[in-house]
């Protein structure tokens, strides 16, 4: 899968731009606060219809501008092209793919895959739950549009829920009915989430630990586990025993949710666990420990995407280089060689030493001005 193309309007501090990409690595270099990172925003907006770094499309919106719109091209292996473009206005966002509105974010997203690495990704195992649920969520949604569509309807179901619980503070036993209801479509959700995330956890693992052995020189083995709120033996992932196995932990959990107004079990309380020759590596880890998981990780999506649509998805560097010691970039760099299209933003890579970045295609950014170097 390539990039091809890549058009803004109004859009952060690029009033207008146009570029065409051709080479397997392109370089955005320039100094901080120039616009580089705005490029793969773009570019991540482009593929996800949503910025990495803002919940508010305002944000995106060129000063003083009414509207903002980013526009792509992208191409497959096989030859196939497709046109894609997200529009930002003050009505709100609409996405089009080949110049049809979709009215689905499940329509829009994988039409072009893509794997983000910047420098909060390094505290993927470190951060919040949160960060990590967000790493599954856009793992799986960009090769699973039925995926996105569940959890969608789930997190949609999960709000009236909670609002109910805090209704039920006041009125009583009067909402039970209701809440059985919820009970059940939210049960029913969860087991389809629940498992996709289970197999996704068990395939990443895979290709993490063979990454991970070989960063480490296969000095530390790398293992994953799924941490849920819902009690699931090993073998017991079967959709309707899960879906079983929720609705009870509800029915269990009402009472205490009732007093707290909030749902207490669900895919959206769930996190994911690392663990290093048998340690963990959140708790016990060092932080070189923990950035060597971190890229592992990202190297093992990678290899995920690849497998599941058939083909390897774009990867964008966003100021990481210079987060990672020597032997990280190396290996980092090496991994994607000739493998990957890859978009990377540096101050500066006069201390990287590798072919890649030597014959990629730079530009140098300054104050939203993009000139290409020789």
């Amino acid at each position: 899968m390539r990039l091809t193309e890549l058009v803004l309007d109004r859009f952060r501090n690029y009033a207008a731009l146009h570029l065409t990409f051709d080479a397997p690595v392109t370089l955005f270099v320039g100094r901080n606060a120039q616009g580089k990172t705005n490029l793969l925003e773009a570019i991540h907006v482009l593929a996800f219809a949503r910025s990495h770094r803002s919940a508010r499309d305002r944000e995106l919106v060129q000063w003083g501008q009414e509207a903002a719109g980013v526009k792509g091209r992208a191409e497959r292996e096989d030859g196939r092209r497709v046109r894609l473009e997200v529009r930002l206005g003050p009505k709100g966002k609409t996405v089009k793919v080949n110049g049809v509105e979709k009215r689905r974010l499940s329509e829009y997203v994988g039409h072009l895959n893509a794997v983000l690495f910047a420098p909060e990704d390094l505290s993927l195992v470190k951060g919040s739950p949160q960060h990590r649920r967000r790493f599954l969520d856009m793992a799986i949604g960009q090769v699973s549009s039925a995926y996105l569509h569940d959890l969608s309807a789930y997190l949609k179901t999960l709000a009236q829920r909670n609002e109910l619980l805090k209704t039920a503070r006041t009125a009583g036993r009067a909402v039970e009915p209701l809440l059985s209801v919820y009970d059940e479509q939210l049960a029913t959700l969860a087991a389809k989430l629940l498992r996709k995330r289970l197999a996704f956890v068990r395939k990443l693992e895979g290709w993490a630990r063979a990454i991970h052995a070989a960063i480490t020189q296969e000095t530390e083995t790398l293992s994953l586990r799924y941490v849920s709120t819902v009690s699931l033996d090993a073998v017991d992932v079967e959709e309707e025993a899960v879906r079983a196995r929720v609705q009870e932990e509800l029915a269990q959990l009402r009472p205490r949710e009732r007093e707290r107004g909030v749902t207490l079990v669900g895919p959206h309380r769930d996190d994911l666990a690392f663990f290093v020759n048998g340690y963990c590596v959140q708790t016990f880890g060092s932080q070189g420990q923990q950035r060597t998981v971190a890229l592992a990780l990202k190297l093992a999506e990678i290899e995920f995407i690849r497998e599941a649509v058939g083909e390897a998805p774009i990867l964008l560097l966003d100021d990481v280089l210079s987060e990672l010691d020597a032997s990280r970039q190396l290996h980092l760099l090496s991994a994607i060689q000739d493998r990957v299209q890859t978009f990377v933003t540096a101050t500066g890579v006069e201390g990287v030493d590798h072919e890649l970045v030597r014959h990629a295609a730079r530009y140098r950014v300054e104050q939203g001005q993009i000139q290409p170097e020789g």
